[in-house]
């Protein structure tokens, strides 16, 4: 596959080398011939807007600067969090609303999604937390301004 969007049944982009990405959907794997930031970033425009433009809000939503989550798009509340650095290659990108559970499996996190499958992670428990709290915070921030609106 040469392009990928994420969408509702975007599960996770993993990293298989510097020009593909696993891509695990709810039901479907596919195999995409571009680095997982290049379907972040082509993500983030085709929903409308750039990456940088995306990690600039979460910045103003929720003073996160370094491994950021981003929201790809609003309306369907697809928000995606790096499991590291975002330059580093190895860095996974999760999404956060099909997590169901994670926990620690000898030092690696073992996650859950919300349709049973199963991935571990190279990245500690704690690190892990972190980074699913900073999702949850920028959703929450987000759906309470969206409210507050209405």
């Amino acid at each position: 596959m040469i392009s990928y969007e994420i969408n509702c049944d975007t599960l996770a982009l993993l990293p298989v080398s510097e020009t593909e990405t696993k891509v695990m959907e709810k039901e479907n794997m596919y195999l995409v011939k571009k680095s997982v930031m290049e379907i972040i970033e082509n993500s983030c425009e085709f929903f409308g807007s750039t990456y940088d433009g995306r990690h600039e809000g979460t910045k103003k939503l929720i003073g996160v600067t370094h491994k950021s989550p981003i929201i790809i798009e609003e309306s369907r509340n697809l928000i995606y969090f790096p499991t590291c650095s975002p330059r580093l290659e190895k860095c996974c990108w999760i999404g956060l609303n099909n997590i169901k559970k994670y926990e620690n499996n000898n030092g690696i996190t073992e996650l859950l999604f919300s349709n049973n499958k199963k991935i571990k992670l190279p990245v500690s428990y704690g690190s892990f937390d972190n980074q699913y709290l900073r999702a949850t915070k920028l959703e929450s921030v987000l759906r309470k301004r969206i409210n507050a609106t209405e």
